[in-house]
């Protein structure tokens, strides 16, 4: 019976499809078997769950002649799976038939082509895709540069386009011109990172690598100089480290500008980037897929993978990615060794993960101050403060006053002097922090709040929140701060519009789900306010003592009522 359902919702999917898509062979030949394990496969794969669908599709494959999205859907799972030679393959077997006219399959076959440096093979499989596929806006981008690389490559010259894709066709000369070791590629990189529409740090990696490839080792070293490792990204913290260390051979076994896999698999990672920031997320592991395929050597980008699989919950699979940084990578290994205490946080125990990762800390010879900071934060978050208060200032007092990592250390001090209830000690770390950004939404909002909490200076705090709100007039916590404050002065009409907004912001937050509750009661909408209270009660993340008060509010209200 079941079976029978899945073919008739099948023949009903399939015979719906547009025409581009449906030149299937007659339904007589799908086994009620196959089309539940493809049917199943689908389900998977929109599950994300890419292991799965890849076994579903691997055996119902007598459908791939007699339906033509199956190869398409069975590729793209290979490509997930990073089994990109795989998808090729069965691109090429298939490559006479109409079922694999589709625009992945020409990128796959243009990519295997660069990657064993059949150039002209390459641009005749781009030149011959359809104008159709390229009326999507990022089809057109990705074959228009694919084909610039190309021509880059095998004419070893750049010629001036007709088509710009703006920073995206910066960064692509830049990369060109590096391969080309063209005169003008300083001048390119010091375009590109110094860009004031985005930030294009990750670039100076790459600067660095050409530097060192032609031996200006000083000019490398000055770059470095200038970095600060506490609010530097994980990849240049991680160039950084290997100048200082002198372990500039470590560059060449990652990336070559002279290697044109190397160049076009950033490119392939940018396009990453781009469906990320589209919400795309398949469109964009598929991407990161092929950058590692065409330079696996560049294991960084692997941080990516290892960082969503630990947002989607899939613990094992993240840990073993996760095994692909070694030690000489030393800012990867600590990454590697931070994400793995948070996943036995996830799984197992709080201070089991911080003893985990004071264990590795304290492995670490002569800690950089970002090791430092991270291994602050961590006890901050696991609530020892007082630990967390002397790592922060091991980094503090060595510091200029008008440092901006300074400012965002004594926010993060303050924070845990005020957690301890030694408000003179956080009070003078928050203000000091404000003297150096004056205009932090966060840190007038953390200090306001605090004195909103201590029934401190009511007047000034309002004025911080509202500066505050005027800077970050969408962050939930700001929301809520601001509405309190309003309560607290007696203004429950303003101060019910702020926290009604917080509530639709953070649903499952238990303060902002009490202060709604107190808000309501003064506006003699008691039946509504026992209601968010009792949610509270329900919530994992309540503390104790919140908890014993909302159990008090349900029978007499807020005690200021």
């Amino acid at each position: 019976m079941f079976n029978k359902k899945i073919i008739i919702i099948l023949i009903s999917v399939l015979l719906y499809q547009s025409p581009l898509l449906s030149k299937s062979t007659s339904f007589d030949e799908f086994s009620s078997r196959n089309l539940s394990k493809y049917f199943s496969g689908i389900v998977a794969l929109e599950n994300k769950n890419n292991s799965e669908a890849l076994d579903f599709f691997n055996s119902s494959k007598i459908l791939i002649n007699q339906h033509e999205p199956y190869l398409e859907r069975l590729v793209t799972t290979l490509v997930l799976e990073d089994k990109v030679p795989q998808a090729i393959n069965f691109i090429r077997i298939n490559s006479e038939k109409s079922n694999s006219q589709f625009f992945e399959a020409y990128i796959l076959l243009a990519l295997d082509n660069l990657k064993k440096n059949k150039i002209n093979k390459a641009i005749e499989v781009l030149s011959k895709i359809p104008e159709d596929f390229k009326r999507d806006r990022f089809n057109f981008i990705i074959t228009n540069s694919l084909i610039q690389y190309a021509n880059v490559i095998r004419d070893k010259e750049i010629k001036v386009e007709k088509t710009n894709f703006g920073n995206l066709s910066l960064i692509s000369e830049t990369f060109q011109r590096c391969y080309l070791d063209d005169k003008s590629t300083d001048t390119f990189f010091s375009k590109l990172i110094n860009n004031v529409q985005a930030d294009y740090s990750r670039y100076i990696f790459f600067y660095l690598t050409h530097l060192i490839e032609k031996n200006r080792i000083k000019d490398a070293k000055e770059i470095t100089q200038g970095l600060d490792y506490v609010n530097t990204t994980l990849l240049l913290s991680q160039g950084k480290s290997w100048v200082e260390r002198d372990q500039i051979k470590e560059f060449s076994k990652v990336f070559s500008c002279t290697n044109h896999n190397d160049i076009i698999g950033e490119f392939l990672f940018l396009i990453s980037n781009l469906f990320s920031s589209q919400n795309e997320f398949e469109k964009s592991n598929f991407y990161l897929s092929l950058s590692t395929y065409l330079n696996p050597k560049f294991v960084f980008n692997l941080s990516l993978v290892a960082e969503n699989l630990y947002l989607n919950q899939d613990y094992e699979k993240s840990k073993n990615i996760l095994k692909n940084f070694n030690k000489n990578q030393d800012f990867y290994y600590w990454y590697r060794s931070k994400k793995e205490a948070q996943i036995i946080t996830k799984t197992r125990d709080k201070d089991e993960a911080l003893n985990y990762i004071k264990s590795k800390f304290d492995k670490i010879e002569n800690p950089n101050d970002k090791f430092i900071f991270d291994i602050a934060n961590f006890y901050k978050n696991s609530k020892k403060y007082e630990t967390a208060i002397e790592y922060y200032s091991l980094i503090i007092n060595k510091l200029d006053d008008d440092s901006e990592v300074k400012a965002d250390l004594l926010y993060r001090r303050g924070g845990s002097y005020e957690r301890l209830k030694d408000y003179e000690s956080a009070d003078k770390d928050l203000l000091a922090s404000l003297k150096i950004k004056p205009n932090d939404a966060y840190v007038l909002n953390y200090l306001a709040y605090s004195w909103l909490e201590r029934d401190f200076q009511i007047n000034e705090a309002i004025e911080m929140l509202e500066k505050a709100y005027e800077k970050e007039n969408n962050d939930p916590y700001i929301i809520d701060s601001i509405g309190w404050a309003y309560y607290l002065v007696d203004d429950f009409i303003k101060a019910e519009q702020f926290l009604k907004r917080a509530v639709q912001l953070m649903p499952d937050d238990p303060i902002v789900n009490d202060h709604y509750g107190d808000i309501l009661w003064k506006l003699d909408r008691k039946i509504q306010a026992r209601y968010f209270w009792s949610m509270v009660l329900e919530m994992k993340d309540a503390e104790e003592d919140l908890l014993d008060q909302i159990k008090d509010k349900l029978i007499t209200g807020p005690k200021n009522s």
